[in-house]
């Protein structure tokens, strides 16, 4: 996730159990780009001891060429192609999820793609722009064979509203040769096991969900294997949020614009937090480090458990060609 999901990030994530696999934040591909300096560094110092995928964003083959020929030299598992990114800034370029809207496009990307990485090749996507292009997409996806595909069960244009279309999930893994993730909706050890059941996918891959809780992916573990599922206290969930601040300050950072970019991790958790609202409703008021933390001790500063739920929201499945079915939470 762009901003979010990066170096100080995959640290935080190592403490709280880890997870089997990462990617980097995208990186934006054009004709006279190199791949970001802080992205390069994550992978130069991962420290997870976990593989991780470089994930290209963009629609010009040659710079994406180019680019593949830089990545080779890093400590990489695979690369990945995003054709799922659902941000009007993105798409709008014909790029991330826009790309669903040009499967010609698609499949001349994929081929080049496929034949200049030695290695393993990935890709990311949505079902489609503002429909199911599933029936479209999977026969490029046979053809150029990538090692692993993740399907966001989602059209571009239902961003990160409703539920997720779990069949059509399901058509991607039941078609395809190779791995398929499951993403969107994974906020619980329970959603995770459901999403697998409804999908028949070999795997997940969650974002705003770890975000909320980094647990997460240790209760899903606990979970599968008939364990006792650990919920965290508000205390531990306080020391959470102080690894953030911690983590994702800088020398050069400043406190209120600290306290900001606080926020955008802070939106996820905030929907776990019990109280009608009223922590995100405070905290997005909050301009400084002391009464950040004044109002996350209000809320958090206590022993008992926490869930880190959003609201309920229903797994039922629905058809890829229909509207989804009305969920609350995003993924």
């Amino acid at each position: 996730m762009q901003d979010v999901t990066h170096l100080p990030f995959w640290r935080i994530m190592s403490r709280y159990g880890g997870v089997d696999l990462y990617y980097t934040e995208f990186m934006r591909v054009h004709s006279v780009s190199r791949p970001e300096t802080w992205i390069v560094d994550s992978i130069r110092r991962n420290p997870t001891r976990r593989p991780v995928i470089a994930q290209v964003i963009g629609n010009d083959i040659p710079p994406i060429l180019r680019t593949i020929k830089a990545l080779r030299e890093l400590p990489i598992a695979a690369i990945d192609l995003n054709l799922g990114c659902p941000a009007p800034v993105v798409y709008k370029k014909c790029a991330g999820g826009g790309l669903l809207r040009d499967l010609p496009l698609v499949d001349r990307l994929l081929g080049a793609m496929r034949d200049a990485i030695p290695g393993r090749f990935t890709v990311k996507t949505r079902i489609g722009f503002d429909s199911s292009v599933i029936d479209g997409l999977v026969p490029l996806l046979r053809k150029h064979r990538p090692d692993l595909v993740t399907v966001h069960g989602r059209t571009v244009r239902e961003m990160y509203r409703g539920g997720i279309h779990y069949d059509a999930i399901r058509a991607v893994a039941s078609a395809l040769d190779c791995p398929v993730l499951a993403n969107g909706n994974v906020s619980t050890p329970e959603m995770a096991e459901e999403t697998l059941r409804l999908t028949g996918a070999q795997g997940l891959m969650i974002g705003r969900g770890a975000i909320r809780n980094p647990w997460l992916f240790q209760q899903i573990r606990q979970h599968r294997a008939g364990q006792p599922v650990r919920l965290p206290t508000g205390r531990q969930v306080l020391e959470y949020i102080h690894s953030l601040w911690d983590e994702t300050w800088h020398e050069e950072s400043q406190e209120v614009p600290h306290v900001h970019s606080m926020k955008r991790y802070l939106n996820f958790l905030g929907a776990g937090i019990p109280g009608d609202g009223q922590f995100l409703h405070r905290l997005r008021r909050a301009g400084s480090r002391e009464e950040f933390f004044a109002i996350c001790r209000d809320f958090l500063d206590h022993g008992e458990p926490l869930a880190l739920e959003p609201l309920p929201q229903p797994l039922a499945p629905a058809s890829y060609g229909q509207r989804a079915v009305p969920a609350g939470e995003e993924d």
